[in-house]
């Protein structure tokens, strides 16, 4: 037996002083005990030599190897923008290291310690996270699609070569206190994974596996969650402002206290326990006297330059599939509000916050939208033709134009035809499948937008800034 066999313990093929195995109970990276493990020691230079080895297997050259550096003390090291697809780096200790835009696809993470690493921008796609504790690390631009962050424990031999696990406490994959905004981790397995105050606003969940996840008081705010399974996950005290829940599995789910203002669903039953327990919009009547009350308050502080009356505020009210059509609600607050197929038709919403509201299939034809806050709202189906949605100058101290602001708004197949948007600030909207014929865009700023499918024929976009802007066609 060689060496090398020698060493390698039989069951895992990996070596002896320490192996890994997937079990429902694993390591605490956050106890003494996982402090106490010896990692392996490797300098600068020899670290060097094993990357670019690595990169020369990568690329099929002679004398290339695939990297092995499992068990390392990697803690503090600058492996930004480096090639370390399908590296070997279970066990390793990379606390703290600089891993931006690193490209560890299907690596072997495997109950590494990446507490407070900066992995910005780095490609995890099928990466081993097992068992892995990620507690404090930026996650921010993350490519986790299809990671597996399931639990996993570490174990070692005995006196008599068996297996056993340095510890039994049972704390599972653990992101917590992560800044994981705009990550994709769709297709990801978190099952049992502890994601407590994470933040996930605008993360690609597509798909994903929570079941029995902690994601208590973690902010899902925009995030996509499109045919996750939430299992008995707890989402106590989350924030999922906006976010996409079409076909989600909330089988035993704990919403206590989650606020769900203006989250979309598509199989939601407000009859169930769980969402009796989260904090919803509130139905109000279009037609009832709170909302006749609330109108004549509103145009008497509007009137009055706010002198007197009450500035309307439909902040969380659910007045879906009723008609506010003409209605003067301008610098009125509908923040979180739902409007789905709402008759809003030449609507006064002149500097008003609609923020995260759910407007899908509203139709807003004709409506004035100068100077309109509709940051992350939803506009997926919703019929904008001929609206005004210009800057609005505002006059004071220091006149100044106030833009209306669509900041990663979605206006998937939505109709905006002839709509008037220049100058208006649209940085990371969706425009999939969008009819934007004879759109007035000038100057409008589009930064990182998607246009997968938009017809933008006849529409006018001089000026407008389009850096990192997605599948944009331009008619000839």
């Amino acid at each position: 037996m060689s060496g090398d066999e020698k060493d390698k313990d039989a069951v895992t093929g990996i070596p002896a002083e320490v192996a890994w195995a997937s079990t429902e109970a694993r390591l605490d990276l956050g106890s003494p005990a996982a402090d106490d493990i010896p990692l392996r020691e490797i300098s600068a230079p020899e670290l060097e030599e094993v990357i670019e080895r690595h990169g020369m297997f990568l690329r099929g050259q002679t004398g290339g190897a695939r990297a092995n550096l499992q068990g390392y003390d990697l803690k503090f090291r600058d492996l930004s923008g480096r090639e370390l697809a399908g590296a070997e780096l279970s066990g390793c200790s990379l606390r703290n290291a600089n891993l931006e835009k690193c490209d560890l696809k299907t690596a072997n993470l495997f109950a590494c310690d990446m507490r407070e690493a900066q992995l910005k921008g780095a490609i995890l796609t099928r990466a081993d996270l097992r068992g892995a504790c990620m507690r404090g690390a930026d996650l921010c631009d993350v490519t986790m699609q299809e990671a597996d962050l399931r639990d996993g424990v570490l174990l070692k031999p005995d006196a008599r070569g068996n297996l056993v696990a340095v510890t039994y406490n049972t704390v599972d994959a653990d992101i917590a206190v992560a800044n994981a905004t705009r990550a994709d981790m769709s297709g990801a397995r978190l099952s049992n994974a502890f994601i407590v105050q994470t933040d996930l606003t605008d993360a690609k969940l597509r798909n994903t596996r929570f079941v029995r996840a902690d994601l208590s008081h973690s902010n899902l705010t925009g995030a996509d969650l499109e045919g996750a399974d939430l299992t008995e996950a707890t989402l106590t005290g989350a924030i999922l402002h906006g976010t996409i829940l079409y076909n989600v599995v909330f089988s035993g789910t704990d919403l206590t206290g989650a606020d769900l203002a203006g989250a979309v669903f598509s199989n939601m039953n407000p009859d169930d326990p769980q969402f009796r327990l989260a904090r919803m919009p509130r139905a109000l009547d279009a037609l009832g006297p709170e909302m006749r009350e609330i109108m004549i308050q509103h145009d008497l502080w509007i009137k009055s330059n706010g002198k007197q009356g009450a500035r309307a505020s439909l902040e969380r009210r659910d007045v879906s599939k009723q008609s506010l059509s003409r209605l003067n609600l301008a610098a009125a607050n509908l923040e979180c509000s739902v409007l789905t197929s709402c008759d809003l038709t030449g609507i006064n919403l002149l500097m008003a916050d609609l923020a995260l509201s759910d407007l899908r299939s509203a139709d807003l034809s004709n409506a004035d939208l100068r100077g309109v806050t509709m940051r992350r709202a939803n506009l997926m189906e919703a019929r904008l033709t001929g609206v005004q949605a210009g800057p609005i100058q505002i006059v004071g101290a220091k006149t100044q134009r106030w833009p209306a602001h669509f900041d990663r708004a979605r206006f998937d197949r939505a109709i905006l035809r002839g709509g008037d948007f220049h100058q208006a600030e649209m940085s990371g909207a969706v425009f999939t499948g969008a009819d934007l014929r004879d759109c007035n865009l000038r100057g409008a700023v589009l930064r990182d937008a998607e246009f997968d499918g938009a017809d933008l024929r006849g529409a006018d976009l001089s000026g407008a800034d389009l850096r990192g802007a997605l599948n944009l066609r331009l008619d000839d």
